[in-house]
């Protein structure tokens, strides 16, 4: 019960993200401002632990692969998912960012030659499905017209591809290093990548509870919950259970900002989760 407690007090901290943000923006800030304070924020409380912990030192020669990881991982995902909550609103952005899984197993057929099985390709069709009707179910829902929707889509799936990356880069610092350390240098030179992209605003303390929530629950402690939950539940159970998340930011949405779905839009969400956990068991019992 302790695993599932954690891994679901994460999936929920997670489903905050775009509820928060959208508290952000309604104070003037920014999504890549949102995006930026999200990483030197989160970097203060991965950076103590990390100097606490004495885990700050790195190989040089794995410099270079930190700093395609900050880029990705933090410049690129955190700015497309501050953008798609903007255009989409939170629920979309969320539902739209477990299409991960699907990049996933498309990059395991290509880079580490593994087998494409029917569960995995019925995952990828109901991955498109549920993209496709999300997509169909969004425009008179945000208020948008159709470059509004595409816009919002296109964000929402580049989040998602860089949050897949997270699996990759992952498996390659998972023996290396802790992730206090890892995060010690993706966080503030993701941020750095953000500056010349920014106009800074002046911020209500409303706005920096906002920003502080994101950065402190929805990150640092969101994926101290994750770790906590690994060492009680199998990775596949836990990554099932934290299919929570775009329920968790669906509904919060929905109360907090009137955000709702059309009927497609509910059924390719259920697709895109129904995906997400036909990938998971498939990787289980591999």
């Amino acid at each position: 019960m302790k695993g599932y407690v954690y891994i679901l007090s994460a999936a929920a901290l997670w489903g905050l993200i775009g509820p928060f943000a959208k508290l952000a923006f309604q104070e003037g800030v920014a999504p890549l401002e949102v995006a930026f304070w999200r990483a030197v924020l989160a970097w203060l409380c991965f950076g103590a632990q990390a100097i606490w912990q004495r885990q700050v030192r790195v190989a040089v020669a794995h410099l270079p692969v930190l700093l395609l990881f900050s880029l990705t991982g933090v410049f690129l995902f955190y700015g497309s998912y501050q953008l798609a909550v903007q255009k989409g609103g939170a629920a979309l952005a969320s539902v739209l960012l477990y299409t991960a899984p699907a990049w996933v197993a498309l990059m395991a057929i290509f880079f580490f030659r593994e087998k494409m099985t029917t569960v995995k390709m019925t995952a990828l069709v109901a991955t498109l499905a549920g993209v496709a009707l999300v997509s169909l179910g969004s425009g008179d829902v945000i208020g948008g017209d159709s470059d509004q929707v595409a816009t919002a889509i296109f964000y929402g799936l580049v989040a998602g591809f860089c949050y897949s990356l997270y699996y990759i880069f992952g498996k390659y610092f998972g023996g290396k290093y802790s992730a206090a350390t890892v995060f010690f240098y993706i966080l503030p030179m993701g941020a750095l990548c953000l500056i010349p992209w920014l106009e800074f605003s002046e911020k209500s303390w409303t706005a920096w509870l906002a920003l502080a929530s994101l950065a402190v629950l929805c990150t640092f402690t969101a994926y101290h919950c994750h770790y906590a939950a690994l060492k009680y539940l199998e990775a596949g159970r836990a990554a099932i259970a934290a299919t929570l998340e775009p329920v968790v930011a669906g509904v919060v949405a929905f109360f907090w900002w009137g955000e709702f779905f059309s009927p497609a839009g509910y059924v390719g969400s259920g697709l895109i989760i129904l995906a997400v956990i036909l990938m998971v068991r498939d990787r289980a019992e591999a």
